[in-house]
């Protein structure tokens, strides 16, 4: 924070300010700035905890969190939920934790495969900021919703915890986000989010935790320092994922609602995905894959949002690579860079291959295991893509 500058200019501010009827917060309003796809965690633990930290991508006000129940088998209930802003692991900066409602109730009963959205936090939310939202739920049990491969150290606790500011009670550190699925604010009028769906290349693997050096962060960087109407960045990145099965987190296809079209102010389903399907040895054929992506693009252009198709990258050197997977990537990608399906296309293939080895990923991008990107390579992705792209008119 810079010298002379009010706390309440970067913290989420008080206002006095009446909580809406709950029938006015039954949706979100405004433009997703989080997200973390949701995914079956092992089973939930009554009495315990999370304190979450998220890093957000577009400013604004009136905060909104999204808490996910999708893969329980039981309601759950939080008692009691808090958001505030980190000062340095699980402590928060002084005066910035303050106590979310739904439906002007402190207490929040989530029915299985449900989510529920809050009450609009008063105040103000800035951009590139780690935003901690801390939950507590007194009867969890069954499977909780989360998402395991956050690349971003939160922490959990035994016991209500949630109002305090110091971090002395949080002594169980988690790479995992529990319950939380989406953050929302209200921005700028005219102003969109893009929606990256997409595997573990798009969570973050191999870029470095806690360091915000996933292609989707590196993507809101540029965002923010750009003229362009899109601003909010949503990571819907799952490790494993594919977009023709359930695996690791349920298929794109099957996810694609809740995850990408329901997420409040997107307007660009930017996609990243087949390098799973393809590397499985199911039998996934060129044919089968477009076939996904042609039904990606037309639910996503009948919810009235652009796709941009970004080519899926190299992977020789992978234990799961062959002479036959790498022939069908190659006939995916030319689909992608040549159909005109899509609204816009990224050649992320193009970015990260060798050029000796056009199959083989540029050693100077490679986060070791020839298939994950590291730092540099995650930028360069991001580096590529066409920001005018990420808001394109779907009326015409």
């Amino acid at each position: 924070m810079r010298a002379g500058l009010p706390l309440a200019a970067v913290l989420l501010t008080v206002v006095a300010c009446q909580s809406p009827p709950a029938e006015a917060t039954a949706d979100a309003s405004g433009v997703v700035t989080w997200v973390a796809s949701a995914d079956r965690m092992a089973d939930g633990v009554a009495g315990r905890s999370y304190r979450l930290v998220v890093h957000t991508s577009v400013g604004g006000t009136d905060t909104r969190i999204r808490l996910s129940n999708a893969f329980g088998d039981r309601p759950i209930t939080f008692d009691n939920v808090y958001a505030g802003i980190q000062k340095q692991g699980a402590e928060l900066r002084p005066g910035s934790n303050r106590r979310l409602a739904f439906g002007g109730e402190r207490t929040v009963t989530v029915p299985a495969g449900e989510t529920v959205w809050s009450d609009p936090l008063p105040g103000r939310l800035p951009a590139a900021t780690n935003l901690v939202v801390s939950l507590h739920s007194p009867d969890a049990g069954g499977p909780a919703t989360g998402h395991w491969m956050a690349m971003q150290s939160s922490y959990a606790t035994q016991g209500d915890h949630t109002a305090a500011e110091g971090g002395a009670a949080w002594t169980v550190p988690t790479g995992s986000w529990f319950y939380l699925d989406a953050v929302s604010v209200r921005a700028r009028a005219g102003t969109g989010a893009v929606a990256a769906l997409g595997d573990s290349i798009t969570d973050g693997w191999q870029s470095t935790t806690d360091l915000n050096r996933r292609w989707p962060d590196y993507l809101a960087r540029r965002l923010q320092r750009s003229d362009t109407a899109v601003k909010g960045v949503a990571n819907e990145g799952i490790s494993g994922n594919k977009v023709l099965a359930d695996g690791p987190g349920e298929s794109a296809l099957n996810r694609l609602e809740r995850d990408v079209l329901s997420q409040p102010g997107v307007r660009t389903v930017f996609l990243f995905q087949g390098v799973n399907d393809i590397k499985a040895h199911t039998g996934v054929t060129a044919d089968d894959l477009i076939e996904g992506y042609r039904e990606i693009i037309d639910r996503a252009h009948a919810a009235g949002k652009c796709v941009v198709g970004a080519t899926v990258g190299p992977f020789k050197g992978w234990l799961e690579w062959d002479p036959a997977g790498e022939a069908v990537r190659q006939e995916v990608n030319e689909f992608i860079r040549t159909s005109g399906e899509f609204d816009a296309v990224t050649d992320f293939d193009r970015i990260l291959r060798s050029p000796y080895d056009p199959a083989r990923m540029l050693p100077a991008l490679d986060g070791g295991d020839h298939i994950h990107p590291n730092d540099k390579g995650m930028q360069a992705m991001a580096d590529a893509v066409d920001l005018t792209a990420l808001d394109c008119d779907t009326t015409g």
